[in-house]
């Protein structure tokens, strides 16, 4: 445990300096980095997949509140069958 906490406090002095040293370049005027709203941006250069990338992450927090749905009920099955149980069980 000694030699976790030795590690990780060395790796934070380490990579510390390392990470301030490094800052991005500003990006300058006119290059792609500026905003651009996208009503101004030519028809070929708009997202064109943005209805695929909705319905991803919709499919993504169906599916996780659906696991956590079913996670819930066997959970909630499980207490029950332990205090069925253990209304069965002689007292010790």
């Amino acid at each position: 445990m000694k030699r976790l906490l030795l590690a990780l406090a060395l790796a934070a002095l380490v990579s510390g300096p390392v990470l301030q040293a490094w800052q991005p370049a500003p990006p300058q005027p006119g290059t792609p980095g500026d905003y651009v709203p996208i009503a101004s941006l030519p028809q070929a250069e708009r997202l064109p997949a943005a209805p695929f990338l909705i319905a991803a992450y919709a499919l993504v927090w169906a599916v996780l509140v659906a696991y956590t749905w079913s996670l819930w009920r066997r959970i909630t099955k499980l207490e029950r069958e332990m205090k069925d149980l253990g209304r069965r069980l002689p007292k010790a």
